[in-house]
């Protein structure tokens, strides 16, 4: 499982990696009106951020996506996400082990909860939330480019098999 697993987040890192190296740095970190005002690079940012807390929760036993260092250098310098960009695949093939997540819901006060989770249920996650920050990328990509991304660039491998289907 974690193979395939790996695979898919490793094509899915260098599908974002070589969509974003065909942009300037004006392209990658232009405010989208349609997307809140935020850009290219917010989004590389985010998806790479959570990979980063993952392979820091790795170490600690503790994830908490909430507390991500949020580099706003890797929103704005396309090189500097790219690098991180190939730092994270090495983090993609480590073994499983049980983990705890925090976790907090409530708009007031402090209610976080800690819940277990483990390594490989974090990398699914990952993947999930890489797939959706992909499908609002195209759609910068749209908006402040004329760069066609690959066909399923930002659209889940359930849509695609869906697609396929009804195609036949």
């Amino acid at each position: 499982m974690i193979n395939q697993l790996s695979q898919s987040i490793c094509y899915l890192l260098s599908q974002l990696e070589n969509a974003i190296d065909t942009l300037s740095d004006e392209q990658f970190r232009e405010p989208i009106s349609l997307l809140g005002q935020a850009s290219i690079g917010q989004h590389v940012r985010h998806i790479l951020e959570f990979y980063i807390e993952l392979g820091n929760g790795y170490q600690t036993g503790i994830i908490d996506y909430d507390k991500r260092k949020r580099d706003h250098n890797l929103e704005t310098f396309r090189e500097m996400a790219i690098t991180k960009l190939q730092q994270i695949n090495s983090l993609i093939n480590l073994e499983n082990k049980e983990l705890n997540i925090i976790a907090e819901y409530s708009f007031e006060g402090e209610t976080k909860q800690q819940l277990p989770t483990n390594y490989y249920r974090e990398l699914m996650y990952n993947l999930e939330h890489t797939v959706h920050h992909m499908a609002l990328i195209r759609v910068g990509f749209s908006l402040t480019s004329k760069i066609i991304l690959p066909e399923d660039f930002g659209i889940a491998s359930s849509t695609l098999k869906y697609r396929k289907a009804c195609a036949q």
